[in-house]
């Protein structure tokens, strides 16, 4: 069995991070432009990550699929992450937010990574603010404080619904500054197919010009892949169409561990499936749940009423509403994780008690909020997603309760990485949501902008340095070398294959289908039957995908082309996730096997046999991955069962942790 080392610094976790800053290696500015570094992705971890090492004077080749660095799965960020701060003075800080996000994790994040997270943000919000960002304490009515994710702190800042955009511009300013000042040199609509590894250690990509439709070869010391997660594996998800996971795929193929690929999160706040023609769920912002109270009928005739269109929600009496949140978590009420509050609707509506003609969704009332400020303080805290939910659906929020349902969001497995956010190929690194690393199997709301810009501004800075010091004596790579020219022809090879198959078959039939075998199997409820017999499914789908696909012969833009290139790496993707979650015999996080649960029907863990991370080897198409495993090791947190139902003081919470010391 493969050795995994993380690579942690030894010490107690508050100090792991400074201790590693003190000892490590470093770069002469003088050569830090001789040194040369792909970053692949714009979203917050790209494009931050591109900005910083181009203004540290590494000479950067920026990729993105769009036709200029601008969306990305990170652009509903909303940022919880001004523990370190406590502009409310409320009780939090560093370790608070370090607390919440292990816990929230389930336990099975690494602890010294997410004391790191917990420890920078402090520094995000200063970088944010330098960048005009309005992302801090400020007196102007724009931001309000919110808690998300089950927190007991109001951590999250929220500007009318442009936090996310504003700092995804942050980070596009920075990144443009360092393109005009010739350190960042940014490739626009090119898609990476392929990592070349030349040595054991990885020395460019291939990606292909989407507009031309041509392979190009780049070399480079060193890869970083920023480019989100595997969400759209799914097919319909909260993730912009494009979002796809073919790099983390590549690389997957070409030996890197991909980790925890079970740990996938399902949002409990989307507007619920209205066709069968959608090619995307509308994301709704958490913070709705502030105020919003989630509830079913209690009579399943009202329910039975409310699906055929015979009753409103607002006709439901007070007291034949179920507010089954507050109900179960009386702590946390609402405000429970994305995990459990996703499980709770899915259980009411498998009970009969869903609210629109599908019986898949759930309501989120704001009548009692509107009784209790007045609308026009409601209206100016929600106002803008009130209105974007009117137009979709047609119903007002003020005048009826908006009906939800979860949805996939966020992905917390990704390319294993050490601490140094190195994958096990040397000189090839992974940031953001396309590592596994920080999360654990659920993750808080807003945390998104946590690792993103974490990783991006102040963690790669540092440790791809450690890599890149003892590599300025390598010199320029010639993308001519036999490598390049070999991972060239296995690219064009399966382009021609695809092209080739000629069958009936559209790209997007084959994923719906994919995606209804991945919600249905693979999704909220995972059972041993239903795993097993989705990766039947999905050994069938991929037989009609290399017999019956269609992809029309198109010179440059090939639209259909694209889509077909990342299906091919979302069937892998989705077989890795059921194969993941049928060999992880528990419930944790948002990974919840109907066998491991509570007699109340919550997680149940197995923290004896599986308290590891999963790193999965690829081994071919056609045979299963091979599973290593990094055991966690917990110092500062003691690991308990996860309690939504009472609360912890932070007194409590402050002494658990000094114990543990």
């Amino acid at each position: 069995m493969a050795t995994i080392d993380s690579k942690i610094p030894e010490g107690i976790v508050s100090q792991k991070w400074t201790n590693y800053k003190a000892h490590q290696k470093l770069v002469n500015p003088a050569n830090k432009r001789k040194l040369d570094i792909i970053v692949v992705g714009t979203g917050l971890a790209g494009a931050s990550a591109a900005a910083s090492l181009g203004e540290m004077g590494f000479k950067v080749l920026n990729f993105c699929i769009q036709d200029s660095p601008r969306r990305a799965h990170s652009i509903a960020a909303q940022g919880g992450i001004n523990a370190a701060k406590n502009y409310q003075n409320d009780g939090d800080s560093v370790y608070r937010l370090f607390y919440d996000t292990v816990k929230g994790g389930d336990y099975r994040a690494r602890e010294a990574n997410v004391y790191r997270l917990a420890e920078v943000s402090a520094s995000i919000i200063d970088q944010c603010v330098a960048q005009g960002v309005p992302f801090a304490r400020e007196y102007g009515g724009l931001l309000a404080n919110r808690s998300f994710g089950g927190v007991q702190v109001s951590r999250t800042f929220y500007a009318k619904g442009q936090t996310g955009q504003q700092l995804l511009l942050g980070a596009y300013s920075a990144l443009m500054c360092q393109v005009n000042a010739g350190t960042v040199k940014l490739y626009t609509r090119y898609e990476m197919l392929d990592v070349v590894i030349v040595d054991g250690r990885a020395r460019g990509i291939i990606a292909r010009n989407l507009v031309t439709g041509k392979l190009e070869r780049f070399a480079a010391h060193c890869v970083v892949l920023g480019t989100g997660g595997y969400g759209n594996a799914y097919f319909l998800s909260t993730n912009a169409m494009g979002c796809n996971c073919s790099a983390a795929i590549a690389a997957y193929r070409k030996g890197a561990y991909f980790a925890n690929p079970a740990f996938v999160q399902i949002h409990p706040t989307c507007i619920p499936v209205h066709g069968d023609k959608q090619s995307k769920l509308t994301l709704m912002s958490e913070s709705l749940r502030n105020d919003g109270r989630i509830w079913v009928p209690k009579k399943i005739e009202d329910a039975k009423k409310l699906q055929a269109g015979e009753l409103e929600g607002r006709d439901i009496p007070e007291e034949d509403r179920d507010y089954y949140l507050e109900r179960r978590y009386p702590a946390f009420g609402n405000l429970v994780p994305r995990d459990v509050a996703s499980r709770a609707a899915k259980e009411r509506c498998d009970a009969g008690f869903g609210v629109n003609n599908t019986g898949l969704a759930v309501f989120l009332d704001f009548s009692e909020a509107i009784n209790r400020l007045g609308r026009d303080v409601v209206e100016a805290r929600y106002g803008n997603l009130f209105d974007m939910y009117e137009e979709i659906t047609d119903v007002s929020p003020y005048e009826n309760p908006m009906m939800i349902y979860p949805a996939i969001h966020y992905t917390m497995g990704g390319l294993w990485v050490d601490y140094e956010l190195s994958t096990n190929i040397p000189g090839l690194f992974a940031i953001g949501e396309c590592n596994f690393s920080d999360h654990g199997a659920n993750r808080l709301g807003a945390s998104a902008l946590m690792q993103g810009l974490a990783d991006g501004y102040f963690v790669l800075p540092y440790t791809i340095q450690n890599y890149l010091s003892d590599q300025i004596t390598i010199g320029h790579f010639s993308a001519d070398a036999p490598e390049y020219i070999a991972a060239e022809k296995e690219v064009q090879d399966r382009i021609d294959h695809i092209l080739n198959i000629n069958g009936k078959r559209s790209v997007d039939s084959l994923h719906k289908e994919l995606g209804h075998v991945m919600w249905e199997y693979v999704g909220m409820a995972r059972s041993k039957e239903g795993l097993e017999k989705a990766l039947v499914l999905m050994d069938e789908i991929r037989k009609e995908f290399e017999t019956n696909l269609f992809v029309p012969h198109i010179e440059g833009v090939n639209i259909e082309l694209e889509k077909a290139l990342r299906l091919n790496d979302f069937i892998t993707m989705g077989k890795l996730v059921a194969i993941d979650a049928l060999h992880r015999e528990e419930s944790c996080g948002g990974h919840f096997r109907v066998e491991h649960q509570t007699e109340d029907g919550e997680a149940k863990r197995d923290d004896q046999n599986c308290f590891y991370v999963s790193c999965w080897e690829y081994q071919g198409e056609d045979k299963n991955p091979v599973k290593f495993e990094e055991p966690l090791k917990y110092e500062a947190i003691e690991v308990k069962t996860r309690n939504y139902k009472r609360s912890k003081t932070g007194r409590q919470m402050q002494a658990t942790l000094t114990s543990a010391k």
